[in-house]
């Protein structure tokens, strides 16, 4: 059974940084595409960030030159830094295997206070 637990949300002014974690269990990450999504209030869903098996990051224009994502392939676990947070960020942040039908982690609240 494959399974993604994401942490590491929280409540940060503007200007501060986090860093989620989505631990993933029942699959090597390393071999798969990745997706760091989030579901803002009274927006629709967004992908954030995408992570390739080949080592490739892409980035929605909005969090371009802020947003970091890594993997560390010993823990098994894909990591989004954010750094220099709007408001606009807040909202739960997903991680996801597999596309749309793929695997969902519960998602981590980050709030972003002005």
């Amino acid at each position: 059974q494959v399974l993604l637990v994401e942490s590491g949300g929280d409540l940060v002014p503007a200007g501060g940084s986090l860093r989620l974690s989505c631990a993933a269990s029942g699959i090597r990450l390393s071999i798969n595409d990745m997706g760091w999504h989030r579901q803002a209030p009274g927006k629709k869903f967004e992908l954030v960030a995408t992570f390739t098996s080949g080592g490739s990051a892409k980035y929605v224009d909005s969090v371009k030159g802020r947003f970091i994502v890594s993997m560390d392939n010993v823990k098994n676990t894909l990591y989004l830094q954010m750094n220099s947070q709007k408001p606009e960020d807040t909202g739960r942040y997903y991680c996801n295997v597999g596309g749309p039908m793929g695997t969902w982690g519960q998602g981590t609240q980050v709030t972003v206070s002005s």
